[in-house]
């Protein structure tokens, strides 16, 4: 079985938050998800460091335009032969005169966090952002998700703060 180890961000601007409508990923179909991608050989034990990595590369971000940026969310799933651990960060913006526009993975839209049960998104990452709108964003809790063919995705928390 392969291993396939991923990073996402999901970004905030108020009550606004970024999302790409990524297109041509060999991973998943054209879908919203949040700034993010796979591990480098050299990040395999660092996902703060890839998740930065790939916010850079895919808008532009660097550290310093992001505040509080914080690992919240781990989830495993089992699809296409594949295990994916996916690795949630979550963070604002640290200043609202740098906001992103373009990318080359797809579309940047910034969308209003009410609007987020209606998109077509990857399961997990759907899953994870509805838990966090309801849940997680009023704690510091880092959350563990599997999630199974036909169950719903069930979360914990793996650690009070993190």
């Amino acid at each position: 079985m392969k291993l396939r180890n991923m990073t996402s961000l999901f970004l905030f601007n108020g009550n606004r938050i970024l999302l790409l409508y990524r297109i041509g990923s060999r991973v998943i179909a054209p879908s919203w998800c949040g700034i993010g991608g796979h591990f480098q050989e050299n990040e395999l034990n660092d996902p703060l460091k890839c998740v930065l990595r790939e916010a850079h590369e895919e808008v532009g971000l660097n550290p310093s335009d992001l505040c509080g940026i914080k690992l919240r969310y781990v989830t495993l799933s089992h699809r296409m032969g594949e295990l994916r651990q996916n690795y949630y960060f979550f963070a604002r913006l640290s200043h609202s005169n740098f906001v992103p526009t373009d990318c080359d993975e797809g579309c940047l839209k910034w969308m209003e966090t009410g609007e987020i049960e209606g998109l077509e998104m990857p399961y997990t990452a759907k899953q994870v952002l509805l838990h966090y709108l309801k849940t997680g964003r009023a704690d510091e809790a880092l959350y563990v998700g599997v999630a199974r063919p036909n169950e719903p995705m069930v979360f914990q928390i793996l650690a009070k703060e993190f």
